[in-house]
């Protein structure tokens, strides 16, 4: 199973955070499966990588393309098409990233693993 990791997701799973789910953790751990992680989370991570905002973000941005191929996850480009298809489509988050990973997983039609509910709106399937 190929399937993309929101933001939050990828932060929890590299820093260990109790807040992954069992059942994702199981699915990123599962090597069997293909866990993505979209150029978007690289851009969403660095906006977020001051230390008062968010200190597990500024870790991780240090080393970032390494400590995803060490954990077996794999960097997933943002296609040109996937950025004007994201614009074809009524967003009703007013995060823009948010907006740009649904696009991937539609145009791509992977689910999202997340444990944000306001995804469910906008037909992708959401793994938590």
């Amino acid at each position: 199973m190929r399937a993309l990791l929101d933001t939050h997701t990828l932060i929890w799973w590299m820093t260990t955070d109790p807040h992954l789910s069992k059942p994702a953790h199981a699915l990123i751990k599962n090597r069997d499966n293909t866990s993505l992680v979209s150029a978007v989370s690289a851009w969403e991570i660095r906006h977020k990588s001051s230390p008062r905002k968010a200190p597990a973000a500024a870790d991780l941005i240090r080393n970032f393309v390494e400590d995803l191929t060490r954990s077996g996850l794999r960097f997933w480009l943002l296609p040109l098409n996937t950025v004007s298809a994201q614009a074809c489509f009524p967003v009703h988050t007013k995060i823009l990233s948010t907006g740009m990973l649904i696009a991937q997983a539609l145009a791509e039609n992977v689910p999202i693993v997340s444990n944000d509910r306001a995804l469910d709106g906008y037909g992708v399937n959401r793994l938590w």
